[in-house]
């Protein structure tokens, strides 16, 4: 399974992301070292959307934090680039594609990124991965 993080990226042209405190959604959490990861640079902190594919090469579960009833797990993250996208993908190009039904990638990255706005990692479809891909 592939994932896509969409954080806070100070530098998108960093060989190496590491990336505190994550919140994980939508199979998020199941991430692993050796998982491809697409990273998006969060427009909610001045970013413009898909910046970088990476590899995953640290990824620790944060403990969940005792006598708070519901929590999202967190984890952190080290991701070691492997490519920079040569095209845009942000929330503006993905906003359009609200169908939530209709099965097409743009739609399930617009529905696991923008219908929240926060920060967050996702697992992602094969479909999705193929579609990102395009943009390297």
């Amino acid at each position: 399974m592939a994932f896509a993080v969409k954080a806070e990226i100070r530098d998108p042209q960093a060989e190496v992301f590491a990336l505190l405190r994550q919140k994980t959604m939508y199979g998020g959490k199941r991430i692993a070292v050796g998982d491809a990861i697409y990273v998006f640079a969060s427009e909610n902190e001045g970013g413009r959307g898909l910046v970088a594919r990476g590899i995953v090469v640290l990824a620790e579960a944060i403990a969940k934090e005792p006598g708070v009833a519901r929590q999202t797990p967190r984890v952190n993250l080290s991701i070691r680039r492997t490519a920079l996208a040569k095209r845009r993908l942000g929330r503006d190009e993905l906003k359009p594609f609200s169908d939530w039904d209709d099965g097409r990638a743009e739609t399930e990255l617009n529905f696991k990124f923008y219908r929240q706005a926060t920060n967050k990692i996702v697992g992602v479809s094969q479909e999705v991965s193929a579609f990102l891909d395009e943009f390297f």
